[in-house]
């Protein structure tokens, strides 16, 4: 096994600090699967472009030694910063650790050390030894005292999470009651917890609360790995949340992507004033696989989060407006016709890095009927109305293509319910990965024209619609459509309705990724 064999795991503990943006995660820095857990630290000025620092805390006392977990970072009004973690200890008991700065004048914040009295929290009475982690970013309560939420379970099957009080994050009060549960959802982790402005174009501090703000919790259920949120209200006197739709509560409802994503993590940027997400993108090949190439796992590109006040029911996710310092040549393209079972080509050169809009209007030519489809049957199961989209990642033979679609569907309630879906099934010719179709349904309103946004960077596709209504992240695994061979289409695979589409494509600039150099004088 090579030196740099990595596995990079979730995120932990976002922040803005003098000028840097810093990112720690879980990271086994001997080898590309999971052990030895300890936390890489990178630094970035835009987002984008990373620089390697050196690791932040590594598994070296009794209560973090069998891994340093997830943690949330937070920023105090005097400046302080103050780390929470998950610990695995060395009888395997998860405990929540404190850690701060060693220096907050270095912006770089190289030097980490633990709390001396670390654990400061241990499972409680009642709850798995093993089944309680991932501290929130905390906020602050009318009565001026912080609080944070970790996730457990109760009777093995009710995902829960547990308020705590504290005034100085050494000390802690288990309080009450639980700030959620939902039976039937297993165990939570890497609970998030955050306001969103109901009419706001910014993003919101942790701690606001009040008029004109909804909460959103979001837990990665343990049992699916899949992470599921819901928008509520939260009542800060008795640190109790209530969801808006109790039949699209936290685990049976939403989920903040619909494809390969789990374990997100947000954090406010007050530099910007922005609620950022986080996302690890996890691999769908063989052990063996990410042994031999060195590596496992990547972050999405981070995304912008907002509350969607036209639905009201769902939060609105968009790539980082860095992103787009990475663009270089674009084509655009206008109202290309796509008649039903057809495939058209783009003419934009290699298709490996790509930031596409695309529009698309329909028009029927054929009487529809009640259908019942959605997006399990992929690209190839064709209805009235759908599927049309873009073909990602495809050779010039279409021998190995990633579809990216629509798929408006007539109900029975005469109504039209819209699918969005990504299909992975033809993506790789590999048989030692795992292919499957992703999506679900969008809101689709009369006024808005079909709308999608991909970001394609080689074997992942992140896919928007509707302005980030719902997103799909695609792990993807070419051996065709590789390098100057990747293409770009347009497809319709509907019976009855020709497709007008009109796009906008960059070509992408790769990030720079490597160590930071430090001066040596």
């Amino acid at each position: 096994m090579d030196d740099d064999d990595v596995l990079i795991n979730t995120r932990a503990g976002p922040l803005f600090h003098k000028g840097w943006y810093h990112l720690f995660y879980q990271y086994n820095p001997d080898s590309a699967v999971w052990g030895n857990i300890t936390w890489g630290h990178a630094v970035s000025t835009d987002l984008i472009h990373w620089l390697y620092l050196p690791f932040a805390m590594v598994p070296d006392h009794w209560y973090d030694i069998n891994g340093v977990w997830t943690g949330s970072a937070t920023l105090l009004p005097d400046g302080q910063i103050m780390m929470l973690y998950t610990g695995s200890t060395n009888e395997s008991v998860q405990v929540q650790n404190l850690a701060y700065p060693a220096n907050l004048s270095d912006p770089l914040l190289i030097d980490w050390v633990k709390y001396p009295n670390n654990p400061v929290i241990t499972p409680p009475n009642g709850t798995e030894t093993d089944e309680f982690r991932d501290p929130t970013t905390a906020w602050m309560g009318p009565d001026g005292t912080w609080r944070i939420t970790i996730g457990s379970r109760h009777n093995k099957s009710v995902g829960i999470s547990l308020v705590y009080q504290t005034s100085n994050f050494t000390t802690y009060e288990l309080l009450e009651g639980v700030l959620h549960a939902v039976p039937g959802t297993g165990m939570w982790e890497c609970v998030d917890f955050y306001p969103v402005a109901i009419n706001g174009s910014t993003g919101l501090d942790t701690s606001a609360h009040g008029a004109g703000i909804k909460h959103v919790l979001k837990a990665s259920l343990d049992d699916t790995k899949r992470d599921h949120y819901a928008i509520g209200v939260y009542d800060p006197v008795t640190d109790k949340w209530t969801p808006d739709n109790p039949k699209e509560d936290v685990g049976i409802g939403l989920q903040v992507d619909y494809g390969r994503y789990y374990a997100s993590k947000t954090f406010y940027d007050q530099n910007t004033q922005r609620r950022i997400l986080w996302g690890w993108i996890n691999e769908t090949d063989t052990e063996t696989d990410d042994l031999d190439k060195g590596w496992a796992s990547v972050q999405t590109i981070p995304r912008k989060v907002l509350y969607d006040n036209k639905t009201g029911t769902n939060i609105l996710q968009w790539p980082v407006e860095e992103i787009e310092s990475l663009r270089l040549r674009s084509t655009a393209f206008t109202e290309i016709v796509v008649g039903p079972g057809s495939v058209v080509p783009l003419d934009i050169g290699q298709a490996t890095q790509l930031d596409i809009f695309a529009e698309f209007e329909i028009e029927i030519i054929s009487e529809t009927k009640h259908e019942k489809y959605g997006c399990s049957g992929g690209a190839v199961d064709r209805s009235a109305l759908g599927p049309f989209g873009l073909l990602v990642v495809a050779d010039q033979t279409l021998s190995e293509l990633t579809p990216i679609f629509f798929r408006p569907v007539n109900t029975t309630e005469g109504i039209v319910e819209t699918y969005f879906c990504a299909d992975e099934t033809r993506s790789s010719k590999a048989s030692d990965v795992y292919k499957q179709v992703y999506g679900s349904t969008v809101p689709v309103f009369t006024d808005e024209k079909f709308q999608m946004r991909v970001l394609v960077d080689h074997s992942i596709v992140e896919s928007f619609a509707q302005g980030g209504r719902r997103v799909i992240t695609s792990r993807i695994y070419p051996t065709k459509a590789i390098y100057g061979d990747a293409r770009l289409f347009l497809f319709n695979n509907a019976t009855g309705v020709n497709v007008k589409a009109t796009l906008k494509i960059w070509e992408l600039n790769s990030a720079f990724i490597h160590p930071f150099l430090f001066d040596q004088n």
